[in-house]
């Protein structure tokens, strides 16, 4: 059962990624053919611009992120409990030993970050630290560690990329259909073929600024939701124990949200750190519902 989750949750990232793609590709095709009828040229941007960000955004992204949630990295000597679990997952997992960082807010909770293995870093919260114990944090670093391994953390940064990339292509698009509208065809022979082209247009451009980045933050979602299964394998893989990540998951799924975590960054923690997402909102949740992930888990 375990090891049959991680193999079908890594091919629906494989099918996930690809999905991305298609849609980076038609939301570049929709631009292309809206401002020149060419499409290929919206295209080649869309995907030259995704690089270019993906470079710039690798550069350090753990920095990043920790400054953004107020993380403090912490040594040996500081948290000696904390820090040896940290080492002794990263051993099980065969990765290199991640920075170490605490948050300082009340609520349990917990996220890894970098750009691969070799510069990653994971954070807790205060709260985690005073709520779990050893057998529940064990289930938790080995959580984060497993998207450390199985390059999440990169995985998560290119979802970022795109989505900004496809919010970036709608954000110019309707400005462009703002102030000079679908460009007419010079053919002034052709004006059956050029009905057809104005059609075509249209749903470009609501393809453009309405479908694409709705089907783009979807995928974001449903990626970062098959990610977090697959680390609640992984973690019990490096444990070999499923009922300390279990506990852990209730404790942190019975408190309240935490007071300073950067929304930009929710995905990356181990459960939503505002505790929202109700109804048709939780379409765009970042996470699987708890109680689906501690069924799973109980099947181990």
């Amino acid at each position: 059962m375990l090891y049959q989750q991680i193999a079908q949750n890594k091919r629906k990232t494989a099918f996930l990624l690809i999905i991305f793609i298609i849609i980076l590709a038609l939301v570049g095709a929709g631009l292309g053919y809206m401002i020149n009828n060419e499409p290929l040229v919206g295209i080649i941007w869309a995907v030259i611009g995704s690089l270019i960000y993906l470079f710039i955004v690798l550069q350090n992204p753990a920095n990043l992120v920790m400054d953004l949630n107020h993380a403090q990295e912490i040594k040996e000597q500081d948290d000696p409990e904390l820090y040896h679990v940290v080492q002794d997952m990263a051993l099980a997992a065969q990765v290199p030993m991640p920075r170490v960082y605490l948050i300082n807010d009340p609520s349990p909770n917990a996220f890894a970050t970098g750009r691969d293995p070799k510069h990653s870093s994971v954070a807790v919260t205060k709260g985690l630290r005073e709520k779990l114990n050893r057998e529940e944090l064990e289930g938790v670093l080995g959580h984060e560690l497993s998207h450390v391994r199985n390059y999440d953390i990169l995985v998560s940064t290119i979802g970022v990329v795109l989505v900004a990339v496809i919010s970036f292509i709608a954000s110019f698009a309707s400005r462009y259909f703002w102030w000079f509208g679908p460009s007419d065809s010079r053919d002034d022979d052709r004006e059956s073929s050029n009905a057809i082209e104005m059609i075509f247009k249209l749903v470009a451009i609501v393809f453009v600024l309405i479908l694409g980045p709705l089907a783009a933050s979807l995928a974001q979602m449903a990626l970062s939701r098959n990610r977090e299964y697959l680390a609640d394998a992984g973690s019990v893989e490096l444990t070999r124990n499923p009922q300390g990540l279990i506990s852990a998951l209730e404790k942190i799924s019975n408190s309240g949200p935490m007071k300073q975590a950067d929304r930009s960054s929710a995905g990356m923690y181990i459960e939503n750190p505002f505790k929202n997402g109700h109804g048709f909102s939780s379409l765009f949740d970042t996470h699987p519902p708890t109680s689906e992930r501690i069924k799973r888990l109980e099947k181990m």
